[in-house]
C-alpha cells in the first residue's frame, strides 16, 4: 500500500503536468532551505539534500572539517565518524557527512511549503513557455473564461492562459464565457508572472491555417496556397496552384457542393472567401483576382518610371463590380498580385489612349499608324458623350483601339529599357574595378564638392564615374554644384591613373630533341633561345611539308602531309591553299626557322598516302631547307637530277 507521501507526491505530478524529476529538484531544493534556516546555516557551506518518492524519506548532508573534538556540529566531524565515510580521510579534511536534523519532517514541512510552491511555480512556467514557444503559427482551441474591453481571455493546456486582443477579434464577432473556439497562436513573450500567449483571428495566416486542417490536398502538399489577401469579418481572397497535374486546385479547395469552404466561412463568422487559380503570367494572374468582374484587358507597365503599375480595362456595366464596395474589391486584388491597380472603364481607357496619341510626346510614334482609326473613335466617344446607343462592332472598334495603343507603348518602353541596360553594362565594364575601391575623402575634391556628393550617395571613385558615363546632367542638377564645379570633379578624375595589371598567359613550349647522328631528310632542332624569339609552330617529322621549287625560287608544288599540322589539331594543309600556306609559312623569321624535307621515297613510303592530294605522273623533285648559322641565311638545297647524290643550294 503506498504511503501518503507517494499519494501526494502523483497527486502533484497530475495536477501539475510537470516531469517527476522536475518535481523532486524542486523538493530537494526545498529541504536544502529548510535546512539552512532551521540550524542557521552559512550559505558558503555545501549542503545537499535526497528525498525517496517511494517512502518520502528525507536526509541531508552537509561539507564539514574532521577534527579531534566536535565543538560545533553543523561545520565539524568526529575522525571516528569520518573513517566511517571515508577510510583515507585526514585530521583536517573536508568530507560529506550526514546531518539530518531529528525534528526535520516537521520544521521542513513547516519552512519549505512556500519554497516548493515557488519552485513549482516556476517549472510550470518555464514548460509552458517552451511548448507554446514551438506552437507559434498554429492553431490553438481554448474556452473563453473572461470577456473585457481590452480582449478575450482563453484558458488553454497546461493551464495557461491567452489573450485574444480587441484588434485581432474579427469584427462583428459575439463570444460568451465557456465557449470553445478556435484562434492562431501569434506570438509568446517572456514575462515575471508567466508567458503571455498573444492568440489572433484576423490575421491572415489563420485562414491559410484553416485551409490546411479542411483541405486535405493542401496538407498533403499536392496544392499550395500562394497568396492570401483579407480583410477581416468582410471578404478574402486565396491564390491557389497545384504541384501536380490533374489536380484541380480551386476544386480541391471549395469540395462538393462547396462544402470545405462553407465549413471555413462559418468559423469566420460567414467571412466571403474568393478562391483563385494562381497564374505565372501577371496580366492573366491580375484579371483572375478581380473575379467576378469580367476583364477586357490588362496591360502592364514595370518600366524604372514608376512602381508596377496594371491598367486594367473593363467593361462600362463591371466597372462597379470590378472596384467593389469601398474599393474592397480593387485593394483585395492589388495585396494579392502585389501590383498597383488601375480600373478603367472602356470609353474612359479610349478617351483617354486618345488624348495621350494626340498630346503626350512619348505616344507620338504611333499616331501615323492610328491615322485612319481617329476620326471613328472620336466619332464613337461622340455618341456615347450624347448618351445615343453604341453598337457591339464599335465597342469591339474601342477594345482594339485601346489594346494597340497600350501595347504599342509597352513595347517602346522595353526596347528603351534594354537599351539603357545595355549601355549601363557597356559604362559599367570601362571602369576599372580598382574605382570602386577608392573613396571620394582620398581624392582631392574641396570640401565642399565632397560634402555635396557625399550627401547625394556617391561614396566610391566608381559610383561618380558611372553616373559620368551615364548622365553627367544628374550631378549638375545637384545644389551647389554647377560648370565649375563640374569641370574640376572632371579634371580629378582625369589626373587619377590606373594601373592595369594583366596576366599574360605563358604558352608551354614543347621540348624538341635532337637526333643524335643528323641523317638526310631528318630536320634539324632549333634552339630554345630562338624558339622563344619567335613564337612559331613547331612541324614534327611526321608531319613535314614537302615543296617542289624551281632554281629561280619559284614554288611549283606544295604536298599536303598526312597528319595536321598544327599540335591543336587545326585542318591540314590543302592543295587548293598552297599558294597562301606557303606564303605564311615563308613569313617566320629565318634564325627562328628550320626545316628538312625527305628526299628519297622510302621515306615518303613511310608517311603514308597523301590524302586530298592530286596524283602526279611526273617524277616529284624534293628539296631540303637548312639554316646556315655562319652566313645567316636560309639554303634551300635541290637534288641533281642525274642522280649524282649531291645537291645544289640556292641562297633563300
Amino acid at each position: 500500500m503506498k504511503n501518503e507521501f507517494t499519494l501526494a507526491f502523483n497527486e502533484v505530478l497530475e495536477d501539475k503536468q510537470l516531469p517527476k524529476e522536475v518535481i523532486l529538484q524542486a523538493l530537494e531544493a526545498a529541504m536544502v532551505s529548510a535546512y539552512r534556516r532551521a540550524v542557521n546555516a552559512s550559505n558558503a557551506q555545501h549542503v545537499e539534500a535526497s528525498v525517496d518518492p517511494e517512502t518520502g524519506k528525507v536526509s541531508i548532508r552537509a561539507e564539514k572539517e574532521v577534527v579531534d573534538a566536535v565543538q560545533d556540529e553543523r561545520t565539524e566531524v568526529s575522525l571516528e565518524e569520518a573513517l566511517k565515510i571515508d577510510p583515507e580521510t585526514q585530521l583536517g579534511n573536508m568530507v560529506i557527512a550526514e546531518t539530518t536534523p531529528k525534528d526535520f519532517g516537521r520544521v521542513a514541512a513547516q519552512t519549505a511549503r512556500q519554497v516548493i510552491q515557488q519552485r513549482i511555480r516556476e517549472a510550470e512556467r518555464d514548460t509552458q513557455l517552451d511548448h507554446y514557444s514551438k506552437q507559434m503559427g498554429e492553431i490553438v482551441s481554448g474556452l473563453i473564461q473572461a470577456i473585457s474591453p481590452q480582449g478575450v481571455t482563453l484558458g488553454l493546456d497546461m493551464k495557461a492562459e491567452g489573450i485574444l486582443p480587441r484588434n485581432q477579434q474579427v469584427p462583428g464577432e459575439r463570444f460568451h464565457v465557456h465557449d470553445r473556439i478556435q484562434a492562431l497562436l501569434l506570438e509568446v513573450k517572456e514575462s515575471p508572472r508567466g508567458p503571455q500567449i498573444i492568440l489572433s483571428r484576423a490575421h491572415r495566416n489563420f485562414l491559410r491555417r484553416l485551409l490546411e486542417n479542411e483541405v486535405p490536398e493542401i496538407y498533403h502538399g499536392l496544392v499550395e496556397i500562394r497568396s492570401i489577401a483579407r480583410e477581416p469579418g468582410q471578404r478574402s481572397k486565396v491564390a491557389v496552384a497545384a504541384l501536380q497535374p490533374a489536380v484541380d486546385p480551386v476544386g480541391a479547395c471549395v469540395g462538393i457542393r462547396g462544402v470545405r469552404i462553407q465549413a471555413i466561412v462559418r468559423e469566420l463568422n460567414d467571412e466571403k472567401i474568393d478562391v483563385i487559380e494562381w497564374n505565372s503570367d501577371p496580366a492573366a494572374y491580375i484579371a483572375k483576382a478581380l473575379s467576378p468582374a469580367r476583364v477586357n484587358g490588362v496591360y502592364l507597365n514595370d518600366s524604372n518610371r514608376g512602381a508596377k503599375t496594371a491598367t486594367v480595362v473593363v467593361p462600362e456595366d463591371q466597372l462597379s463590380l470590378a472596384i467593389g464596395r469601398d474599393g474592397q474589391n480593387a485593394r483585395l486584388a492589388a495585396k494579392l498580385t502585389s501590383w498597383r491597380i488601375d480600373i478603367k472603364s472602356l470609353p474612359e481607357a479610349a478617351s483617354d489612349s486618345l488624348n495621350k496619341l494626340q498630346n503626350d510626346p512619348e505616344y507620338a510614334f504611333l499616331l501615323d499608324s492610328e491615322t485612319e482609326t481617329t476620326p471613328q473613335i472620336e466619332a464613337v466617344l461622340a455618341k456615347k458623350a450624347e448618351g445615343r446607343p453604341v453598337t457591339p462592332e464599335e465597342f469591339q472598334l474601342l477594345v482594339q483601339f485601346v489594346d494597340r495603343v497600350e501595347r504599342g507603348i509597352i513595347r517602346r518602353r522595353h526596347i528603351e529599357k534594354s537599351e539603357t541596360d545595355e549601355r549601363y553594362k557597356l559604362v559599367r565594364d570601362s571602369i576599372p574595378e580598382k574605382a570602386f575601391t577608392i573613396f571620394l575623402e582620398d581624392l582631392p575634391f574641396s570640401p565642399r564638392i565632397y560634402n555635396l556628393l557625399s550627401e547625394a550617395g556617391y561614396d566610391t571613385l566608381g559610383s561618380l564615374m558611372l553616373q559620368l558615363g551615364l548622365d553627367s546632367d544628374t550631378i549638375l542638377a545637384l545644389g551647389g554644384i554647377g560648370p565649375k564645379a563640374l569641370d574640376e570633379i572632371k579634371s580629378v578624375i582625369s589626373s587619377i591613373k590606373f594601373t592595369i595589371e594583366e596576366e599574360v598567359p605563358v604558352e608551354a613550349v614543347p621540348a624538341v630533341q635532337e637526333p643524335e647522328t643528323p641523317e638526310e631528310g631528318i630536320p634539324i632542332a632549333i634552339e630554345p633561345a630562338l624558339a622563344l624569339e619567335a613564337p612559331v609552330e613547331f612541324i614534327p617529322e611526321a608531319e613535314m611539308v614537302e615543296v617542289e621549287v624551281k632554281p629561280e625560287g619559284e614554288v611549283l608544288e606544295v604536298i599536303e602531309p598526312t597528319e595536321p599540322v598544327t599540335a591543336e589539331g587545326s585542318s591540314p594543309l590543302a592543295v587548293e591553299d598552297e599558294e597562301k600556306s606557303l606564303d605564311s609559312l615563308f613569313k617566320l623569321r629565318p634564325e627562328a626557322f628550320t626545316e628538312a624535307v625527305s628526299s628519297d621515297e622510302e621515306e615518303d613510303d613511310e608517311l603514308g598516302p597523301k590524302k586530298g592530294a592530286k596524283a602526279k605522273k611526273k617524277k616529284r623533285k624534293f628539296t631540303e631547307m637548312e639554316y646556315d648559322p655562319d652566313r645567316d641565311v636560309m639554303v634551300v638545297k635541290k637534288k641533281k637530277k642525274h642522280g649524282t647524290g649531291d645537291w645544289e643550294n640556292w641562297d633563300f
